[in-house]
C-alpha cells in the first residue's frame, strides 16, 4: 500500500510537471462559449465554459472537464464532471491506452481491463512488468474494490459496456465518473488519431497531443496529392466456420488503402452492407472468390485468429486462396498485432499501404509483413 502511496504521489508530479498547465492567450471569460475545432474527427466536440472547464460530447452523453481548483458551472445538468488533475485512471477502451501514452500521460492509467498477453504495444507491457499498471478483471466484471482501493479518478470504456449497463452504473455509484469514448466509430483514419486531442484535453497535455497529430499528419502530405496507384487489395481473415470476414467499405481500413493510393476491392453494392455500428461482416468464400480473386495485393489480419510466417501455411489453412493473382505474384502480407492497438499510427500505416501499392515495401515493416513463399 505504501508503494501505491508513493507512486500516487509520483504521479501528481507528473501531472503538474509532464504536461504542465493550461497555456491560453485569452483569459478564462474570453474563452467561454468557444468551440474548439477538429478537423477529423466527428465522434466529439468539445467547448470551453465559464472558468476554463471545457464541455465534450459524445454520442448522447456529455462531460465538464473541471481544472483543479476550479468549479463545474451551475447549470451541468446530466452531465458527467470530470475532475482534474486525474490520477489512477482505470481504463477498459484498449484503444484509448496509445493515445493516452501519446500525450504523456500513461503515468496516470494504473488500471486496465486488457490482460498481459493481449497487449502487443511494448509500453503497456513494461508498465505492467513494474506493477505501476494492473489488469483487474474484464471489462464487463472489473474488481471494484480495486478501483476503490486505487481512489480511481475517472474509468474510460468502450461502448461495449453498453452491453453490460449494469456495470456502468455500479462504477458511478462508487462516485467514480465513467467516459464512453467512440474513437473506433470515426470512418477516416486521421478522425481516429485526432482523439488525441480529446486525451490532451481530460489530461491537461493540449500541447503535447496537438504537437503529435501535427507531426504524424504532416507525414501524409506529399502522399495524398499523388495520383492513385490502380491497385486494388483485399483486407481479410476466415473464421472458424469457414466464412470470411472483410471490412465494410466504409471503414477506416479500407479508407487508408484509398488515402494510400490504392482501393479496396470490395464496395457497398458487393457486400449489401447493413447499418450496424460493426467494421467488420462476414461473407460467403464464393463471395470473396469472385471479387478478390484478382486483387493486385491481399492483406491477412491476424488481429483474431493469429499471424502465418508463409504463403504455404496461408493455403494449408485457406487453399481457395491458391489461383489469386496476388499469391501468384507474391503480394500476400500479413498485419503485425498492434495494428489495431496502436492509434497514434495511423500515418505510418498508410505509408507503409501506400509503400506495398508502390512496389517499393520492405518485406518487414512496423505494422505488415509479406509472407515468405
Amino acid at each position: 500500500m505504501l508503494n501505491r502511496i508513493i507512486l500516487s504521489a509520483a504521479c501528481c508530479v507528473l501531472v503538474l510537471t509532464g504536461c504542465g498547465d493550461k497555456k491560453s492567450s485569452t483569459s478564462a471569460a474570453e474563452n467561454s462559449g468557444r468551440m474548439l475545432e477538429f478537423k477529423y474527427a466527428k465522434q466529439f466536440t468539445a467547448e470551453y465554459l465559464e472558468n476554463d472547464c471545457i464541455k465534450v460530447n459524445i454520442g448522447d452523453d456529455s462531460y465538464i472537464i473541471v481544472p483543479e481548483n476550479a468549479e463545474p458551472p451551475q447549470d451541468n445538468d446530466n452531465c458527467t464532471v470530470i475532475k482534474q488533475p486525474l490520477e489512477n485512471v482505470y481504463n477498459a477502451a484498449s484503444s484509448a491506452m496509445d493515445l493516452i501514452d501519446g500525450v504523456g500521460a500513461l503515468s496516470q492509467v494504473t488500471m486496465t481491463s486488457t490482460k498481459y498477453d493481449d497487449w502487443c504495444l511494448q509500453s503497456i507491457r513494461s508498465s505492467m512488468d513494474s506493477g505501476d499498471i494492473t489488469y483487474i478483471g474484464k471489462y464487463s466484471a472489473p474488481d471494484y474494490e480495486a478501483m476503490l482501493e486505487e481512489d480511481c479518478g475517472l474509468a474510460i470504456e468502450s461502448t461495449m459496456i453498453y452491453h453490460s449497463p449494469e456495470v456502468k452504473e455500479q462504477i458511478e455509484n462508487l462516485g467514480i465518473p465513467v467516459l464512453v469514448e467512440r474513437s473506433s466509430y470515426e470512418s477516416d483514419p486521421l478522425g481516429r488519431m485526432e482523439w488525441i486531442k480529446l486525451y490532451g484535453l481530460l489530461f491537461n497535455c493540449e500541447d503535447e497531443a496537438q504537437k503529435l497529430f501535427d507531426e504524424k499528419t504532416a507525414q501524409l502530405e506529399s502522399i495524398l496529392s499523388e495520383e492513385k496507384t490502380g491497385r486494388t487489395a483485399a483486407f481479410f481473415y476466415i473464421n472458424s466456420a469457414g466464412g470470411v470476414v472483410v471490412r465494410k467499405p466504409s471503414d477506416y481500413v479500407p479508407e487508408m488503402m484509398r488515402m494510400a493510393g490504392g482501393e479496396y476491392i470490395f464496395t457497398n453494392a458487393d457486400l449489401k452492407t447493413d447499418d450496424n455500428a460493426l467494421s467488420t461482416m462476414t461473407i460467403q468464400p464464393e463471395t470473396f472468390y469472385e471479387k478478390a480473386w484478382d486483387a493486385d495485393v491481399l492483406i491477412y489480419n491476424s488481429d483474431i485468429l493469429g499471424s502465418v510466417s508463409t504463403v504455404s501455411e496461408l493455403l494449408e489453412k485457406y487453399p481457395l486462396l491458391k489461383d489469386f493473382t496476388a499469391v501468384k505474384n507474391g503480394d500476400v502480407w500479413c498485419t503485425e498485432k498492434n495494428m489495431f492497438q496502436q492509434s497514434t499510427g495511423a500515418a505510418d500505416m498508410i505509408k507503409e499501404l501506400h509503400s506495398i501499392f508502390k512496389g517499393e515495401a520492405d518485406d518487414k515493416m512496423e505494422f505488415m509483413y509479406r509472407l515468405e513463399g
